[in-house]
């Protein structure tokens, strides 16, 4: 499917700015998205966690804080980085994992962008977003 230029122009409109702080302040971003839902993961680390996530391609997703200044979690496969404040812990965002073989399987693609917390997005109304369910406790890690 070809997009034309207006049709890009139109899905730039739609999108705003957020600017994004964990707890501390200590890690600053901005995202330019258009957020009309968020996600929200059964898996052990995320129930725990509690965040709620929205996904962005990788450009649109501006780190004012270097990625370097952060704490990386991996676990499972290893495929997906998980990013925390050292001072507060918050997770401002992460890199999704890679599908197993079976997600493939059934046509999940890869994304290569970010998975970003709207819990730590000024201005955005959580209470409001509509939420999608993810079973990621039913996907079985492949780690070989």
């Amino acid at each position: 499917m070809h997009v034309t230029q207006t049709q890009q122009t139109d899905r730039l409109a739609m999108k705003q700015t957020y600017q994004g702080a964990c707890h501390c302040g200590r890690i600053r971003f901005e995202v330019l998205a258009e957020i009309d839902h968020v996600r929200v993961c059964d898996c052990s680390v995320c129930r725990m966690r509690g965040a709620l996530i929205h996904r962005i391609p990788k450009d649109d997703l501006k780190l004012l804080t270097p990625l370097n200044d952060l704490t990386l979690y991996q676990w499972g496969s290893r495929s997906a980085k998980d990013y925390f404040c050292p001072v507060c812990g918050i997770l401002p965002f992460r890199k999704p994992s890679d599908p197993t073989r079976e997600e493939l399987d059934q046509g999940i693609a890869p994304f290569d962008g970010w998975a970003v917390n709207t819990r730590c997005l000024a201005d955005f109304d959580l209470e409001n977003a509509p939420r999608k369910n993810i079973p990621g406790s039913r996907i079985k890690l492949t780690c070989d």
